[in-house]
């Protein structure tokens, strides 16, 4: 029996730097930053000011106003990509197909904000007395199951919260499914969302650019001391390539190799050999029958984190040895801010963006050498590029790791 094949049809996306899959696009080939002073909350009693926040964000636009009262911040962003995402495919979802379509959506932190208001007025107030609507958005599947619900989609809903590398365990979970034959197409999803709770969380356990340094994302830079949090949703539709032909569907690109690890070493804490990370890009390699010579560029899991970005450098080494100096590598989260469990479907989208257009993302802010990265980060200017195939890398403190191939659909 024939390997399925398996194809992006949809894309959709609310970043930091873009709404919609052109004008985030654009933004990246631009070099252009989301990154901003946080509007959302009161930063006084913070040191750092900054975040990936989206702050033009209007999900009437997308959804319109009926059940926006009912449903929270995540919510919105995930069920608004996920508007975005269906359109741009072509998916039309009834009756008669809703068993054949699936959701499968990586988000951690997104009920985090429902969780600290309900607990904050049930201690405050009594338990008697809580706001009952906040209670169903506590829960780590709300956001993806109010996609389910909206769209009318009966196939299958899950949830996939592994911190930094969700979003594309989740896509991993989602080519399983389509390839075992049990569902035709599946909307994977990312979502993470700015509030004060993770805010505050992030900032306390020192993981901020700014407590240390300067308050700037600049992955792989000597003058790196931190991330800037960001938040946003990306929503892209997968099928089986007979599906997607047999419907006159645009396919963007090929889902290819994919592979994760987990490192089972420290909670909180890095692998200090990074061998979880060249697993998963071992995987995802081999799986995927490329050389390691037919990867065009690596978009890098690197936020800025001291120790991040020098972990990724040395993996990239050894898995790809001298070939790792030719390779050029970029980190979008220059540009978007480590957006958690959103970080890999952002990547995806921006892969996809690379192969249809031609061009690298650059990694913005850079400007001091660190003898510690010392590949090709396409620094600060985009590349005109023929893309072909793109590796995707997803890890962080926790143990979670996965990476993933997108290729050019021929």
């Amino acid at each position: 029996m024939n390997k399925r094949r398996i194809v992006i049809t949809g894309i959709g996306v609310i970043a930091p730097n873009g709404i919609g899959k052109e004008r985030y696009w654009h933004a990246l080939k631009e070099g252009r930053s989301g990154i901003k002073p946080v509007k959302r909350f009161d930063t006084g009693k913070f040191k750092c000011k900054l975040a990936g926040e989206i702050d033009d964000f209007k999900p009437a636009i997308f959804l319109g106003q009926k059940g926006l009262r009912d449903i929270e911040r995540s919510s919105r962003l995930l069920c608004s990509a996920a508007k975005l995402a269906i359109d741009d495919a072509g998916l039309k979802i009834n009756d008669d197909n809703t068993d054949d379509i699936g959701v499968c959506t990586g988000t951690t932190l997104s009920s985090l904000w429902n969780f600290a208001q309900f607990d904050k007025e049930a201690i405050q107030d009594g338990p008697l007395f809580t706001n009952v609507a906040l209670f169903p958005g506590t829960v780590m599947n709300a956001a993806s199951s109010q996609v389910s619900i909206r769209f009318n989609i009966q196939g299958f809903n899950t949830t996939i919260a592994t911190g930094y590398s969700s979003s594309i365990d989740a896509l991993k979970y989602a080519i399983d499914f389509i390839m075992r034959g049990r569902i035709k197409a599946v909307l994977v999803g990312g979502v993470e969302s700015l509030s004060l709770a993770n805010y505050t969380g992030f900032y306390r356990l020192g993981f901020f650019a700014g407590i240390n340094g300067e308050e700037v994302s600049c992955p792989f830079d000597k003058r790196r001391n931190g991330i800037v949090l960001g938040e946003g949703s990306g929503v892209i539709v997968i099928e089986d390539e007979e599906h997607a032909q047999a419907r006159g569907a645009r396919i963007y690109a090929e889902v290819n190799g994919i592979g994760n690890c987990f490192d089972a070493y420290k909670m909180g804490k890095y692998e200090p050999e990074a061998n979880g990370l060249k697993e998963s890009m071992k995987k995802a390699i081999s799986n995927s029958g490329l050389n390691i010579s037919d990867i065009d560029y690596v978009s890098a899991s690197a936020n800025s984190v001291p120790m991040q970005d020098k972990l990724e450098t040395v993996a990239l080494k050894d898995v790809f040895g001298r070939y790792a100096y030719n390779m050029p590598v970029s980190s979008i989260k220059s540009m978007t801010g480590e957006t958690f469990s959103a970080g890999g479907i952002l990547q995806v989208a921006a892969a996809v963006g690379s192969t249809v257009y031609g061009f690298i993302p650059p990694t913005i802010n850079y400007k001091e050498r660190d003898d510690d990265c010392d590949l090709d980060y396409v620094a600060n200017r985009s590349r005109t590029v023929r893309v072909n195939n793109v590796l995707i890398n997803n890890f962080g403190p926790g143990g979670s790791n996965s990476s993933f191939i997108i290729s050019k659909y021929h």
